[in-house]
């Protein structure tokens, strides 16, 4: 963590998502360097691809990393982006602004709207997940 930390300004934004997920994904509870990179981001996520915004609000709700700029950040961009989304970036986009209660409408309005075009592309836990978010977060999708 404290290379990954030293060398975060260089980080491209799929460096940075990366460096998250991966964290995330061994559980690792590293806060120094999840503010960090979410410092980096904020500064670069106009450059982030549609998986790199997925994997990046994925990787800090499941580590439960209060970061609520970089989640508005990720919003307003995933809002813009939204349309490139896979089926699997839109169920993670939902599943991790809804796991830490981030009031997102315009992105869940979007969210919605574009799974309903791809519904046939989602696999049965995708699209589990991503239904299961609208109640969570009281939100009606359009």
């Amino acid at each position: 963590a404290a290379e990954a930390m030293q060398k975060a300004a260089q980080f491209n934004p799929q460096n940075l998502a990366n460096t998250a997920w991966a964290y995330a994904t061994m559980q690792h509870d590293a806060p120094a360097l999840f503010e960090k990179v979410a410092a980096e981001g904020m500064q670069k996520v106009e450059q982030f691809d549609p998986q790199a915004l997925a994997n990046t609000a994925w990787a800090y709700a499941t580590v439960q990393h209060d970061a609520p700029a970089l989640f508005e950040k990720v919003a307003a961009e995933g809002m813009q982006k939204v349309e490139q989304f896979d089926p699997q970036a839109l169920a993670n986009t939902a599943w991790a602004y809804a796991t830490v209660q981030h009031d997102a409408p315009g992105l869940f309005d979007k969210v919605a709207a574009e799974a309903m075009q791809k519904v046939e592309q989602f696999n049965p836990q995708d699209l589990a997940n991503t239904a299961r978010t609208y109640p969570t977060v009281r939100h009606d999708a359009p």
